[in-house]
């Protein structure tokens, strides 16, 4: 007891029964005596503080790596959400800050992914809960979402630019299997909105940044977390202190350089050259193999910037602070995606029509 919870002896009494009666026979001098020693700096050495017992160390996110070794040990944990706030704390105010702190989160929940202490393997045989194991291994994977997401937004720009359409054609029933699936998450979300209370503008505002975060913090945090855990590269990132003024509310919002900052601003620049590539293909040929699809591919790009829009809308309100630089490698990452089309051709060759000298008329 003393190498795993320190030379405490009404610490280590109060581990081993179930009441407070170790409390009676001790003064208060001496209750407040040893409270100091357990909270000195140094009574942790050499004990399996920070490892096994208490806040465990060592991890980004040491409130997920904690709440889970507890569980696994056999503790309850309720949902407490009383009407006057419990705990307050201060947050980013800007955007660059906020996607700094979402990486650094996101970095934590892939350290622990890539761990011993992965809860897709580890505490079998121990206390832990099938859904309590499921919903920390949601909190662990979440950031490998970002690449089937960049994926999705960048799919509707190569659509418009290559004139196919990336779902094919499907049987009856499995458009039927399709739309129940899709009923099936639309029901999902609307319990969800009813359980939490939230109204539908907070849950659009929710699915924007979850978009935003994805599409950069997430992605770094796969690289960023393998980085550590393979190469064991050290994380340093230290969030800015922010002050509030009433007099200047804009002032709140200033956009420092980030690289967080590129591929957003990258999948905007890329939808919106897509959507104006499509549309002026239509109208210089006056041919493109399906009106319908034309749409379609439009209604999907265009979904792509109402989820980037309060990224969209920042950069446009504060473009006189954006970083030069942010600009430049967004623009130089976009060249290189129209260079890569123009010059390989990487997904199919449009198709333009018949040609006129294959038709059999003479003109």
């Amino acid at each position: 007891m003393e190498k795993c919870f320190g030379q405490s002896p009404l610490l280590i009494a109060s581990n081993l029964v179930d009441d407070d009666r170790f409390f009676w026979s001790a003064s208060p001098d001496k209750i407040l005596r040893e409270a100091i020693h357990v909270i000195s700096y140094d009574y942790e050495y050499n004990t399996a503080w920070g490892r096994e017992v208490g806040w465990i160390y060592g991890s980004q996110t040491g409130d997920i790596l904690t709440g889970f070794k507890m569980h696994t040990r056999g503790w309850r944990s309720v949902y407490c959400m009383p009407a006057r706030a419990a705990f307050r704390g201060s947050a980013p105010i800007n955007l660059s800050d906020r996607l700094n702190q979402v990486l650094l989160w996101a970095t934590g929940s892939i350290e622990i992914l890539f761990s011993r202490h992965c809860p897709i393997w580890y505490g079998y045989g121990g206390r832990l809960k099938l859904l309590e194991r499921v919903a920390y291994i949601s909190a662990t994977t979440y950031p490998l979402t970002s690449i089937p997401l960049l994926i999705y937004c960048a799919l509707p720009a190569i659509c418009l630019l290559t004139g196919k359409f990336i779902i094919s054609p499907i049987t009856y029933e499995a458009g039927i299997w399709i739309l129940l699936v899709l009923i099936s998450v639309l029901a999902n979300g609307a319990l969800e909105v009813r359980w939490s209370g939230v109204s539908l503008q907070e849950l659009w505002r929710n699915q924007q940044f979850w978009v935003i975060s994805g599409v950069s913090s997430h992605l770094f945090a796969v690289f960023q977390g393998l980085g550590t855990v393979v190469l064991s590269l050290s994380t340093s990132l230290k969030l800015q202190a922010k002050t509030f003024k009433k007099d200047n509310a804009m002032e709140f919002y200033p956009f420092e350089w980030t690289s967080l900052l590129v591929l957003p601003t990258m999948l905007l620049l890329v939808n919106l050259w897509a959507m104006v590539a499509g549309l002026s293909s239509v109208l210089t040929s006056g041919y493109y193999a399906s009106l319908g699809i034309l749409f379609a591919e439009l209604f999907f790009a265009s979904l792509v910037i109402f989820h980037l829009y309060p990224f969209l809308k920042g950069l446009s309100v504060c473009k006189h602070k954006i970083p030069m630089v942010v600009i430049i490698w967004s623009l130089l990452l976009v060249g290189m995606f129209s260079v890569l089309w123009v010059r390989l051709d990487p997904f199919t060759t449009r198709f333009r029509g018949p040609d006129i000298k294959d038709c059999g008329i003479e003109c």
